[in-house]
């Protein structure tokens, strides 16, 4: 059978003693305090409880000032306690001044626990989208529909300018040509007669009539 070895890291055995040792001397000033019974026992509770709230707020990366600020508080309680119950205060005969401390550090660590816990994010922060969500088509302008124009009619072509001599011209060929035949002359054979293009033969035919 194989067996497994238990690696034993030296830094967690470190951080254990340290949490025992001071959570021993939070619970020896409280004592000394007057706080007896459970609750020289939930002393160093609400102060490791705030040490672990604003060592995570400061890990988060968000409102590091409010977790600064409260990790300093908390830390300077257990800080505090461990000095003076290494012989510089006598637990015998605690100062007022100590028991006002200990007597108010639940409405504080409250406080700051509170405020650790439903502190809002800076305003500065912008939420990162759903990677799964598809973005979505941007919207497009649409133009104003135009009213649709009625077709008109082509307009006639304008006639084209007859010199006088020829339209003299033109009268003398279509009296010979009724003088002959006994019916008026038609534009191909004025046409024919004057050499002319069709249009300039139809304008001179409409000058006839």
């Amino acid at each position: 059978m194989r067996t497994h070895r238990i690696r034993v890291d030296p830094v967690l055995v470190q951080a254990a003693i340290a949490a025992a040792l001071s959570f021993a001397h939070l619970h020896d000033l409280a004592a000394a305090a007057g706080q007896d019974g459970w609750k020289a026992w939930a002393y160093p509770i609400s102060v490791d409880l705030l040490l672990v709230a604003a060592w995570r707020r400061l890990r988060s990366g968000t409102a590091k000032a409010s977790g600064w600020c409260w990790f300093t508080v908390a830390l300077a309680a257990s800080l505090g306690a461990n000095v003076a119950t290494a012989g510089l205060l006598d637990l015998g005969d605690v100062p007022a001044w100590l028991r006002i401390l200990v007597a108010g550090w639940p409405a504080v660590a409250f406080s700051g626990g509170t405020l650790l816990a439903h502190d809002t994010p800076a305003r500065d922060q912008v939420p990162v989208p759903d990677q799964d969500e598809a973005p979505a088509p941007p919207v497009m302008p649409t133009a104003p529909e135009l009213p649709t124009a009625t077709p008109q009619p082509p307009a006639p072509p304008a006639a084209a300018p007859v010199p006088p001599a020829l339209v003299a011209l033109a009268r003398k060929v279509a009296d010979d040509h009724r003088t002959r035949t006994g019916t008026d002359i038609d534009t191909p054979t004025l046409r024919n007669r004057l050499g002319v293009p069709l249009p300039l033969a139809e304008a001179i035919a409409t000058q006839l009539t």
